[in-house]
């Protein structure tokens, strides 16, 4: 049988996300004279679409269809990505000078959204067939098979770093792909040299990129304070950093979150998104939330994500199928390493990273895509094995 009470917890944060959409973006609405409900309207659409692609994919036999679908998803969004930048400028929606976004009629369409869950069904299909058969191998062994996925990886980066200009989503795929790796079997110190690659990479990026250097010390000039109390004072002054505001999305932020107290202003009644951050029903919906519900709110939907993850793993530890296993786990990953580093984000433990939180923010293109991820979850669902009573 389907896992029924996945499906129903999926559709309930869908739900939730669609009413946020409508009162978070009421400034917007007003500043380009559209009509109060046009992203109600267009996350009602997607949603609609993303509930039936998971209701349908959860009916298919993952026998039969499981690769074809995965490995058609990773192959299309690979096309897409590299397309997009070949398609005349009246197709593609830009942001911050890098093209993201496939323009259609009725959405927008993010390839890379749709590339995290061809990553992670590959991921699943090539560990479950080199990594879970093999035991005891030697570090050198290891490294050696895992050279393919490394390549794989920096193509990645390629894609969305450097042409898209979005390190938060690399940084995304790159956790994902190391925890990935423990579970299908790869031992602690290939996921060492993993990790000391990855932060190279990313230190190398940064450097190199003077609005990432300029978003580090913003996020360090606001959170040093806390830090730098712990050190001894000498090295604690050589690391301050003066004459820096605070971030201006982490300051109203904060402030939101701090103001929505225990149980919040109230649905519709929250500052935030009056100006300060227009866009707040995107990726700093967290905090938008957090301010007309509260604590209360915040701790229900925590609460349901973290119900939602737990059916994911529940599935993952009962199917036979070491693929489906790491595909389930690969998904719950991804989910929930989202909403972890968009709420460190927006919380100013992490620099923001314009994450969204999975089935809450506005925009289609994610929420298609989890969609598409639960759906097949449900179909792999399916095959547990029933517990002998």
């Amino acid at each position: 049988m389907v896992d029924s009470r996945l499906f129903y917890a999926v559709t309930l944060l869908i739900s939730i996300g669609i009413v946020m959409s409508y009162s978070l973006a009421a400034y917007i609405t007003s500043l380009y004279a559209y009509s109060s409900f046009h992203f109600f309207t267009r996350q009602l659409i997607a949603a609609c679409i993303g509930i039936i692609l998971m209701w349908l994919l959860s009916r298919v036999d993952v026998d039969v269809y499981f690769k074809r679908i995965g490995l058609a998803i990773f192959i299309i969004s690979i096309i897409l990505m590299v397309g997009m930048h070949f398609l005349p400028q009246s197709f593609i929606s830009s942001a911050g000078g890098a093209k993201r976004w496939i323009r259609l009629s009725f959405i927008s369409l993010a390839p890379s959204e749709l590339f995290k869950i061809g990553f992670i069904y590959f991921l699943a299909w090539s560990f479950s067939r080199k990594f879970v058969s093999n035991v005891n191998l030697s570090i050198k062994d290891e490294i050696r098979i895992f050279i393919p996925y490394l390549v794989l990886f920096i193509v990645a980066v390629v894609l969305i770093a450097v042409l898209q200009n979005d390190l938060g989503q690399v940084v995304l795929l790159a956790l994902t792909l190391g925890v990935m790796l423990l579970f299908a079997g790869g031992s602690l110190r290939l996921l060492g040299v993993i990790f000391l690659g990855t932060l190279s990479t990313a230190l190398i990026a940064i450097i190199t990129s003077p609005h990432r250097i300029l978003r580090i010390k913003s996020w360090w000039a606001s959170a040093q304070d806390s830090v730098l109390a712990l050190m001894p004072q000498e090295l604690a002054e050589s690391l301050r950093i003066s004459g820096l505001p605070e971030p201006y999305q982490l300051y109203h932020a904060t402030n939101a979150i701090s103001s929505g107290g225990f149980f919040g202003s109230g649905l519709g009644e929250g500052f935030i998104k009056l100006g300060f951050l227009s866009d707040v029903h995107t990726d700093i919906i967290l905090a938008g939330i957090t301010e007309e519900l509260g604590f209360v709110g915040l701790f229900a939907i925590v609460l349901l994500f973290g119900y939602v993850l737990l059916r994911l793993f529940r599935i993952a530890n009962r199917v036979p199928s070491k693929m489906h296993y790491l595909f389930c786990v690969g998904v719950a990953l991804l989910l929930g390493f989202s909403l972890i580093i968009n709420a460190f984000g927006i919380s100013g433990i992490t620099p923001v990273k314009g994450i969204a939180v999975p089935f809450l923010s506005y925009g289609g293109s994610s929420l298609i895509a989890n969609c598409i991820a639960i759906g097949l979850v449900l179909a792999i669902s399916k095959n547990i094995q029933e517990e002998k009573e």
